[in-house]
């Protein structure tokens, strides 16, 4: 049976995203954020099903079906059963919380059909974690996989094991609220003094400066693990289930202090904090892997859900695991619930066959819009913008020319990334052998803490002379040794903590980590061919085949999505140039003006 077009939808907690589907694949898929500008935008995502509409070219009215990522009824039944287990200590959370959604988030058919012009067709319901495991295991490269989830919660479950076999996907095993991996790693990301549900990448990349001396802590007081990877939690360290906070004073006393204030001064505690519960998630990540294995026999795995971002945990996976192959859906975290819902749709409800893979169907996770020459001139022309079009070259080699040189270069190429990284398409690019350039990019254009870690994007032919992996890693989420006879070791320079970060640690050290590790974007000619080209050009001039790649925006923004978008971001940072489209904006000539009208408030950040 043809299924015909179906819209996927994931709205109303973080990372509100929409996909369509027709019956060759995907069409197109993007993040609100995106458009609204508000990083991590929860709301309705009125402007990505717009964008993706108009993308398949159809109205909403020619639409087969419409679903929702999640059932929001059972939800509320997790809500309320939790708010009243615990009676009344979480009153103060439920006062707050209840009314929400009793008047926004239990009328999801409402706001669905009024966001989309009044749509009358079927709308559908999958579960949060059928929606991740769906969006795993449909666009993978696999006829039969084991599928593992992984998040913080969604209605009830926390993590789940199942299997996909041709178009059929079955959830075998379920791990239930309120023991949660997800949640555990996020309550250390709240005591570390970053941002639950945006900050667990910072505690990610903190883990290596610091000494896992809190695991055994953890495992004694925290967390009862079992050989199969379920645990229990004990709740008498956390708040999440009725408070306001994820940690509580008992976790403060057995962890020597209470949460580092935001912006605070990061300490050895914190550091050690991050490489503890990395540790712990790593081993858990096993764990549930290895029972998924014996359970359903096969040699394949596919991962969704927000801790299958956790790309070291992924690397430890592929290299000590025992799948033959890993797969990672691009769009772990929630966003990628909307693609999930849509296949649920298409395989389960519509029973739409599915055609053997021949390699994975994200196309490069490149779903989002792209813009024309005329658009871009146009908006560019509307900023007050000087540029110059490339003439007697191609984009591609004038970035790897000024890449070369020692700039670093906005890449605004073709349709904008699904999901949270960057992969070639709004790309911020740069010189990987450059010791300075970690520095100079946290500082000077991301204005972020400055031991965040940046990816490496090398051609995928020569992957192997630089980083000890197999196979291709085309999304970023798995990290892997940086080969060895490509480290060096830095010598005696007094340096502990985080100035750590300014030590040499290989020949291309601008994305070697602490740990001689790197999150690798491996780039193939054949689903990545712009970006390969940027790379190769880069390589024929210096014989290296390796780039940093960071996503296009600023701290607390998202990705830029627009020319626009582009050209703001581009303002307010010390960017030495903007390739987009065909054509270039050079710092250097910028009227000063037109930068500060581009970026309000900013005055293009005042920075030399």
């Amino acid at each position: 049976m043809a299924s015909g077009y179906i819209l996927g939808i994931s709205a109303f907690y973080h990372d509100s995203a929409a996909c369509l589907l027709d019956d060759e694949g995907i069409v197109a898929a993007a993040q609100e954020e995106r458009f609204t500008r508000l990083k991590g935008d929860e709301r309705f995502p009125g402007n990505a099903a717009r964008y993706c509409l108009e993308a398949g070219g159809i109205a909403a009215g020619d639409l087969d079906a419409v679903v929702f990522y999640e059932k929001p009824l059972l939800k509320f039944e997790r809500l309320l059963e939790t708010y009243l287990d615990i009676a009344p200590r979480g009153f103060g959370s439920f006062r707050r919380a209840g009314p929400l959604w009793m008047k926004e988030r239990l009328f999801v058919e409402r706001d669905i059909r009024e966001g989309l012009s009044g749509y009358g067709g079927k709308l559908l319901y999958t579960e949060h974690h059928e929606s991740h495991a769906a969006s795993a295991y449909y666009p993978s490269p696999f006829d039969e996989a084991a599928v593992l989830t992984i998040d913080g919660v969604g209605e009830w479950a926390t993590a789940t094991i199942g299997v996909g076999r041709g178009a059929e996907l079955e959830l075998l095993e379920e791990l239930r609220f309120p023991d949660s991996l997800g949640l555990l790693y996020s309550a250390f990301t709240y005591h570390a003094g970053f941002k639950v549900n945006s900050g667990e990448y910072k505690l990610m990349g903190l883990a290596p400066f610091g000494r896992p001396r809190y695991v055994d802590r953890i495992y004694s007081h925290l967390l009862d693990a079992l050989d199969d990877g379920s645990f229990r939690l004990d709740q008498r360290y956390f708040d999440y289930r009725g408070g306001l906070r994820m940690t509580n004073r008992r976790f403060d006393q057995l962890f020597d202090g209470p949460p580092r204030k935001p912006e605070a001064p990061i300490t050895q505690r914190e550091m050690d904090l991050a490489s503890s519960v990395q540790v712990v998630c790593e081993d858990m990540v096993l764990a549930m892997a290895r029972h998924a294995h014996r359970r359903t026999g096969l040699s394949n795995l596919c991962m969704a859900g927000g801790v299958a971002l956790n790309a070291v945990a992924n690397g430890r996976l592929a290299r000590e695991g025992p799948f033959s192959e890993v797969w990672v859906q691009p769009a772990a975290g929630d966003a990628g619930g909307a693609l999930g819902a849509a296949y649920v749709a298409r395989h389960k409800y519509f029973g739409t066959p599915r055609p053997a893979p021949t390699g994975d169907s994200m196309r490069a996770a490149l779903l989002g819009p792209e813009f024309g020459a005329d658009a871009i001139r146009d908006a560019l022309d509307a900023s007050g913008a000087r540029y110059e079009e490339v003439r007697g070259t191609t984009p591609a080699d004038s970035a790897a020319a000024m890449i070369a040189e020692g700039q670093v270069v906005g890449w605004f190429h073709g349709r904008m990334e699904f999901g949270p990284r960057a992969l070639g398409a709004r790309s911020i690019l740069a010189d990987a052998r450059d010791p300075d350039m970690q520095s100079r990019i946290n500082q000077k254009i991301k204005f972020r803490e400055g031991f965040r870690p940046f990816a490496p994007s090398v051609l995928s032919e020569r992957a192997t002379e630089y980083f000890e992996m197999t196979g291709d890693a085309p999304y970023m989420t798995f990290v892997y040794p940086v080969a060895e006879a490509r480290r060096r070791t830095p010598g005696e320079t007094g340096l502990d903590g985080l100035p750590r970060v300014h030590e040499v640690r290989s020949d291309i050290p601008a994305v070697t980590h602490l740990d001689h590790s790197a999150r690798v974007q491996t780039v193939s000619r054949r689903e990545n061919p712009d970006f390969h080209e940027v790379i190769a050009s880069f390589n024929r001039l210096t014989g290296c085949p390796v780039v940093v790649n960071t996503s296009f925006n600023v701290r607390g923004e998202p990705i830029v999505c627009t020319p626009r978008d582009a050209f703001a971001c581009f303002a307010r940072t010390r960017l030495d140039a903007l390739v987009i489209g065909p054509f270039i904006v050079r710092r250097a000539g910028q009227d000063e003006a037109s930068l500060a009208a581009a970026a309000p408030g900013t005055g293009a950040m005042g920075l030399d």
